[in-house]
């Protein structure tokens, strides 16, 4: 069920003897590399935490990576196997206090750009992923750095520097050129939706309290708790106030074969009696007449925003398409059912928590999905909880069981 992953480890010593070789006959291999389809490096960013921080690069394909921890001084290199790059500012100083002072890109060899993070502590990768390009989105690498103890960051070193110098393998078409395959464990990649964003505020409580920013808060939350277990790769569709349409969500989520796709929203309803969590699959046949109402509210947000549905594919690839969507909401169903477990004994449920509406966001034919409501806004008692952090806390917990759940339930046998 799970994704291959693999990271490539690259020798150190094979770079160097790279760039000792006349500039002319890099030249010639970068222009090689470049012709072999590599891609380019279109833009590297840094952003901190005191205690953590966030790399992102910009590419014009997916394409391989390696991590290694260097000393003297203490920095972390990371390799993308491209040809070239074409970053406006290759040396920038990172002015958040945190555990990276500068970074700075360099082509480190004719097949690869480097990226190297000079530490103000000791820090290690806590993880590291590609995500395809999709509309337009470059493809984009994305490691997460945490703090490390002196310890722990000499033993990468000493790690690192041992695989630095094993003599590579020959070489295949599936293997980089001076680089040895190491896989790793494979984890599935869990994408968080953070419903609304940008011009669409969602649904909005007395005092100007915004639904895309209760969700936001809480799917950073969970993407810390899942990444934090070490068992999950997790991608959010938005981390900032940003708007994107609902195909744009589904489309990030199947252009990176996620293993699940989680959407959080927190809706208001006329009636302010009506509170609790719920957890919804998808289905044309809603279970009653609020979650139509919902369900329709969240869809006509592209109609306003000149959203057009596609054409009907042809009638074999629609027969192809309910197949696979029958797989997927059983595999949605119990998705949502492990997740309610862990729910119902931390918060306030719904009647009949598990529940189906036809939310567009849900329609991905070959990615199980569910969208999670935490609550109303529209009554008192949900609002206070989803304002405060020990519930918004406990809630991300819960629901983070449950997907471990899930997956612990999905391994295939020996």
């Amino acid at each position: 069920m799970f994704k291959a992953i693999h990271t490539f480890l690259l020798p150190l010593l094979v770079c160097l003897a790279l760039f000792s070789a006349g500039s002319t006959a890099q030249e010639t291999a970068a222009a090689a590399a470049a012709m072999a389809g590599l891609p380019n490096v279109m833009g590297v960013r840094v952003t901190a935490t005191p205690d953590r921080a966030r790399l992102v690069i910009d590419l014009a394909d997916k394409t391989e990576f390696a991590l290694v921890s260097l000393s003297g001084p203490d920095r972390l290199a990371i390799d993308v196997r491209a040809a070239t790059f074409t970053v406006p500012e290759p040396v920038v100083e990172v002015t958040e206090a945190g555990v990276i002072s500068q970074y700075e890109v360099q082509q480190a060899g004719p097949d690869r750009v480097r990226t190297i993070l000079t530490l103000s502590a000791p820090a290690q990768v806590q993880q590291a992923y590609v995500l395809a390009p999709f509309e337009d989105q470059p493809a984009r690498l994305i490691v997460d750095i945490i703090a490390a103890t002196p310890a722990e960051f000499a033993a990468n070193v000493a790690k690192d520097a041992v695989a630095s110098v094993t003599p590579a393998p020959a070489v295949d078409s599936s293997t980089p050129a001076g680089g040895s395959e190491l896989p790793i464990a494979t984890r599935p990649l869990v994408v968080i939706d953070p419903g609304h964003g940008g011009i669409d505020s969602g649904a909005e409580a007395p005092g100007g309290i915004k639904e895309k920013d209760i969700v936001l808060a809480f799917a950073l939350k969970l993407q810390q708790l899942l990444v934090d277990s070490g068992r999950f790769d997790v991608a959010l569709t938005r981390e900032d106030d940003t708007y994107l349409r609902l195909e744009e969500r589904v489309a990030l989520a199947r252009a990176n074969k996620a293993d699940i796709f989680i959407s959080i929203h927190a809706d208001s309803f006329q009636q302010p009696e009506i509170r609790g969590a719920s957890v919804y699959t998808r289905d044309e046949n809603a279970t009653d007449v609020l979650d139509k109402v919902l369900a329709d509210k969240e869809n006509r947000t592209d109609v306003i925003a000149g959203f057009a549905m596609p054409q009907m594919a042809p009638e074999v690839v629609d027969i192809l398409l309910d197949l696979m969507r029958r797989e997927m909401r059983h595999q949605s169903y119990t998705l949502a059912q492990s997740i309610v477990h862990q729910l119902e004994a931390s918060v306030e449920l719904r009647r009949f928590p598990v529940r189906q509406a036809d939310f567009f966001v849900l329609q991905a034919p070959d990615v199980p999905s569910v969208l999670v409501e935490l609550g109303f806004l529209s009554n008192t008692d949900d609002m206070a909880n989803l304002l405060q952090g020990e519930w918004q806390g406990r809630t991300a917990e819960a629901l983070a069981r449950g997907i471990s759940s899930y997956f612990d339930g999905m391994v295939a046998p020996e």
